[in-house]
């Protein structure tokens, strides 16, 4: 038996492997050209932009119906406002028609009226 010494290779890396860790590296038998990477991106960059528009017409979606929403409270307001206007000034004839003050008053006997 001859002995030979042992040799080293250094990497650029000098990696100290643990307990528990793997140490073969994975490399895959299929390579990719510069023209399927750019396909690759194209068509990831294009998923990412359906994506965002999706998401910004949802948005676009809400705010039309928090618009409408928003309109149907005003007009409601609107009308509850002249409900409570309409039903004061009800109220108001009918307190004054059945006041008393109203009761003791008695038609006049003789109307004239100023003539110009």
């Amino acid at each position: 038996m001859t002995y030979q010494p042992t040799t080293y290779y250094n990497s650029r890396r000098q990696q100290n492997w643990s307990r528990n860790q793997n140490t073969a590296r994975f490399s895959s038998a299929v390579k990719l050209g510069p023209v399927a990477h750019t396909v690759l991106v194209v068509l990831m960059v294009t998923v990412l932009g359906l994506i965002y528009l999706t998401q910004a017409t949802r948005t676009t979606s809400y705010d039309y119906q928090s618009q409408a929403i928003e309109s149907q409270i005003a007009d409601l307001s609107t009308q509850k406002s002249d409900l409570e206007v309409e039903n004061a000034r009800l109220t108001s004839l009918n307190n004054v028609k059945n006041s008393n003050v109203a009761k003791a008053m008695t038609t006049p006997s003789n109307v004239q009226y100023v003539q110009q």
